[in-house]
């Protein structure tokens, strides 16, 4: 990374609350860049476009009908990050989300764009009246991210995916107690 590139602005963290088909074809080839860059997040390598888009589209519509929460962040390129907080859980669990499907591309990664998702899922979880937040990750760099934001490491789960080309990979299961609600 040149120096140019450390000093750039980190791109603002925004919350979708309707996802329009430019944003689902952002979202797609961001996801499509982690998946052909190893990221183990439900999908295979190669990703085509339209395997990608339709996730995204799946997604959209939970978040119109108040489902989860999204939230990007985009550069001069267009959307080079997003999580998801996933909100519909069963009545007994209103005090809890699922952070789902965090991911950053290759092309911005190290510049704390990651801790700026983090904390914006983790801002309006708060606002939502919600206090207990819960995550699962494949990855030694995520896993170093939620450790530094204060998630806790609760269990590791052996050969539970495969990581994009088909090995199998474990995954740790993390939680973030927000305090009383």
């Amino acid at each position: 990374m040149s120096v140019n590139d450390a000093t750039k602005t980190l791109p603002a963290v925004r919350r979708l609350e309707r996802v329009s088909a430019a944003e689902i074809r952002g979202l797609a080839e961001l996801l499509i860049d982690c998946v052909a860059g190893g990221a183990s997040v439900s999908f295979m390598h190669p990703l085509s476009s339209e395997k990608a888009a339709a996730f995204w589209t799946r997604v959209a519509e939970d978040v119109a009908a108040g489902g989860r929460a999204l939230f990007v962040a985009e550069d001069e390129q267009g959307i080079v990050g997003t999580v998801q907080l996933v909100l519909d859980l069963p009545e007994n669990q209103p005090h809890r989300a699922d952070l789902s499907k965090m991911l950053v591309h290759r092309r911005a990664r190290k510049r704390g764009l990651g801790a700026a998702l983090m904390g914006a899922a983790e801002a309006f979880a708060r606002d939502a009246g919600r206090s207990l937040l819960v995550l699962d990750t494949a990855s030694p760099e995520a896993e170093r991210l939620y450790a530094r934001m204060g998630w806790q490491l609760c269990g590791v789960i052996p050969r539970y995916a495969l990581l994009p080309t088909g090995e199998p990979c474990a995954t740790k299961y993390f939680y973030r107690d927000l305090g009383p609600a």
